[in-house]
């Protein structure tokens, strides 16, 4: 079979996550599938009943797991532990010295399904994606992570590295089996650096949505005469990045699919003064001991107002929370803040 980088970069390459078992992996689909199924028509009626009412409903139940980026639990609460984080593999000791290196982990196991046909969150499916950039570059992975953070100004991204002193470096925390709250376990991030490997600050993070923001919309602003400098990554790009790609599925919002290492919500609205579907993309984030998420909400540009250069981009609402506790659901939190200073804005 042939893999391509967007099958990988979309988790639907066949690769495996955490999980070596296929077919509890089946079971755990065909499981939330029937779930989804049952609470659909109540989910329906709910949502109905709030939008005559006025009142936009965000936070739908959904029986799914929920990725987070290495995937944690919707409904998790303190004390909860998340079956995910069972994984052995989870709590890797081991250091890698390369990406090329730690694909031994996985590179003889065989693959879930055909390329293509399927969607499986994998973290593994992005440590092949790294190798291919170490060796298409010609530079450790690593290296070449660090340099792009560098030109993006985001100066606090570092690796997860637990030998290097890092200035203010949160300690992680998780709950035990008991519920008590306890230190989170050493682990080593070198094998899958790309997929949980870096540190960051809420206040990089939020520099990294802006320059992906503000590369989309740049090329809708004409009369620039040029005042406005390119965008790190060509409109275009950023427009392929967010489109959503058939197959996908999102567990953190059921409106949304999966496009490219983004989650992805289209705008829509099926019925007039009843619920409206804004655009956005968010991606969440979980490891051992710690979670987040990024939203970024474009604002809906005015074409007189882009025209004319009274505005200049990125333009829209950034949402980044990151917490230094395991299995913590962020993305429906991030969607209502980004909501609220959205029509805050429109307000004034």
């Amino acid at each position: 079979v042939a893999i391509t980088t967007r099958l990988l970069v979309s988790h639907l390459s066949g690769i495996r996550h955490y999980e070596k078992d296929i077919t509890k992996v089946k079971e755990e689909k065909e499981k939330a599938n029937r779930a989804c199924k049952l609470t659909k028509p109540c989910q329906d009626k709910e949502q109905k009943e709030k939008e005559g009412k006025g009142i936009e409903k965000t936070d739908s139940v959904k029986p799914r797991k929920e990725h987070e980026g290495e995937v944690k639990s919707r409904n998790s609460k303190p004390g909860r532990r998340d079956k995910e984080f069972e994984q052995e593999e989870y709590y890797l000791k081991e250091k890698f010295e390369s990406v090329i290196e730690s694909l031994k982990i996985f590179k003889n196991d065989p693959l879930f399904f055909k390329p293509g046909d399927q969607f499986l969150y994998s973290t593994y499916g992005f440590t092949l994606l790294s190798a291919v950039v170490e060796r298409v570059s010609g530079q450790k992975f690593t290296d070449y992570m660090l340099k792009m953070f560098r030109d993006l100004d985001m100066l606090s991204t570092v690796l997860d590295d637990n030998e290097a002193m890092i200035y203010n470096r949160a300690r992680c925390y998780v709950y035990n089996k008991k519920g008590r709250l306890v230190n989170a376990p050493y682990v080593d991030n070198s094998y899958k650096w790309a997929g949980g490997g870096f540190l960051s600050s809420v206040g990089d993070l939020l520099k990294f949505g802006n320059a992906l923001l503000y590369s989309y919309q740049v090329g809708q602003f004409k009369n620039t005469n040029g005042k406005l400098l390119p965008g790190y990554l060509r409109p275009d790009t950023v427009s392929m990045m967010w489109t959503p790609v058939p197959k996908t599925e999102v567990s953190w919002d059921r409106d949304g699919k999966y496009a490219m290492a983004w989650a992805v919500v289209e705008k829509k609205q099926q019925y007039g003064c009843c619920r409206q579907q804004r655009h956005y993309a968010s991606h969440t984030g979980g490891a051992v001991g710690a979670s987040s998420v990024l939203l970024i909400l474009p604002e809906e540009l005015d074409s007189e107002a882009v025209g004319t250069g009274l505005v200049s981009p990125p333009r829209g609402v950034i949402v980044s929370i990151i917490c230094n506790m395991q299995s913590v659901s962020l993305n429906s939190t991030a969607l209502k803040i980004a909501r609220e200073f959205d029509k805050e804005k429109w307000a004034q």
